[in-house]
């Protein structure tokens, strides 16, 4: 047993790791562009960005000169994972089988959709599945890609991947997305405090002014 604490004894390096998540991210970038949802369900898991394309409302800049020529900038990156896979019970047989990523970029649709003052026609999505011990890489792109862009609804306006916390939360805090996008039906029951839309919107505007 140690009786001297040793800092450099715990700091673990790897180049090698650093050039795999940059690879990782480079393909990333480089896998194709769908809507949203993507037009047939697939299998797999892994970490999508959505893209906002729109020309008008809040966000407008994205479509009006972010992502105009290229998607260049995401409003949300997320990830999925298969069944038992937090609990080191995902069985390899399984791993191509779960639909995980298509299900959650379906489930973001229906809540655009469900907006009153959003439409998926302004949404694009890409996303990149790793398989088998590549699985293993996943929070660690997903960090890395947040890092990275820093995006709107990872940051600034929070909520959007939120689901129905059931009956006996409902008292809970509106989140800023739903403060800002209402329409889905379980936040109408939702009697918590209410975040201030000013602030929220001129956050907003802070964040795109200083996007290029």
């Amino acid at each position: 047993m140690e009786n001297k604490f040793d800092r450099t004894k715990h700091v673990y390096r790897n180049d090698e790791f650093a050039e795999l998540l940059k690879d990782a991210v480079r393909f990333f970038h480089g896998t194709p562009v769908f809507g949203l949802p993507p037009p047939e369900p697939f299998a797999g898991s892994g970490v999508y960005a959505l893209y906002y394309i729109g020309r008008d409302g809040i966000y407008k800049k994205f479509g009006d000169s972010i992502n105009r020529t290229e998607y260049a900038v995401p409003i949300y990156i997320g990830k999925t994972v298969p069944p038992g896979w937090r609990q080191s019970r995902t069985a390899s047989a399984n791993t191509g089988k779960s639909k995980s990523m298509f299900l959650r970029l379906a489930q973001h649709a229906k809540s655009i959709s469900a907006a009153k003052n959003l439409n998926t026609a302004d949404f694009a999505c890409r996303f990149m599945i790793l398989e088998g011990v590549a699985q293993s890489m996943t929070p660690s792109v997903e960090a890395a890609l947040i890092s990275r862009h820093n995006p709107l609804w990872n940051s600034v306006v929070d909520g959007f991947g939120n689901h129905d916390p059931g009956k006996g939360r409902r008292a809970g805090r509106i989140s800023d997305w739903d403060s800002l996008h209402p329409g889905r039906a379980w936040t109408a029951n939702q009697t918590g405090e209410r975040p201030d839309k000013k602030d929220l919107k001129r956050r907003i505007t802070d964040y795109l002014v200083g996007l290029r």
